[in-house]
């Protein structure tokens, strides 16, 4: 890989930076060669920071870094795509991504994966998420079949919100299961396609 850092005046080249399984844009940075050495040396991006005149690694202070999976520079060599593992909100309103709408309409059970995660990887207290991870494998598919029996049963009756709720139960707990057993939604609609297409 070749990045022309002399193209710009102040040698640095812009750092788009990509979720690696959503492919959702996250972030726009700045790397100057020192940056992009040590991002490629230590597999955490680290951007030039304008503002503070220095290094500056994501997450160095949150902890949310950005975990390098693959680095690209475009047909001119004059800008970085960087994709990305994030380790946490990116944005520092506490989005996933710099370019959220804040209600994730559009994707929002990958939205919710993704918090799922967060629960997992911090473990914050009080957390229901995080107390279900701490129970183990099979408490958390237990809890998946139980939302199952009552999304049936409410399936027999007339009341739409009593039905639609357990249906939501059973996705959010799917979801849960599909973390704890190392798989996520991507991998599911995969499965889904390639069904399709046969």
């Amino acid at each position: 890989m070749k990045v022309d850092f002399k193209k710009y005046s102040d040698g640095l080249v812009p750092a788009i930076i990509q979720d690696f399984k959503t492919q959702k844009v996250l972030m726009l940075g700045f790397m100057n060669e020192e940056a992009l050495k040590k991002t490629m040396s230590e597999g955490k991006v680290t951007f030039y920071s304008r503002s503070k005149q220095r290094l500056w690694t994501k997450g160095e202070e949150s902890g949310n870094h950005l975990m390098v999976k693959e680095i690209l520079s475009d047909c001119d060599d004059d800008t970085i795509l960087i994709k990305a593992q994030p380790l946490g909100p990116v944005c520092h309103t506490g989005a996933d991504t710099c370019w959220s709408e804040r209600n994730h309409s559009e994707d929002f059970l990958f939205y919710l994966e993704e918090i799922i995660n967060l629960r997992r990887q911090t473990a914050p207290e009080n957390s229901y998420v995080s107390s279900l991870f701490a129970k183990g494998l099979n408490k958390i598919a237990q809890k998946v079949g139980e939302e199952a029996v009552e999304l049936v049963i409410e399936a027999k009756d007339n009341n739409e919100n009593l039905f639609l709720g357990e249906a939501a139960d059973l996705l959010f707990h799917f979801l849960i299961l599909l973390n704890v057993k190392g798989y996520n939604l991507q991998d599911v609609i995969g499965v889904l396609k390639e069904r399709h297409s046969k």
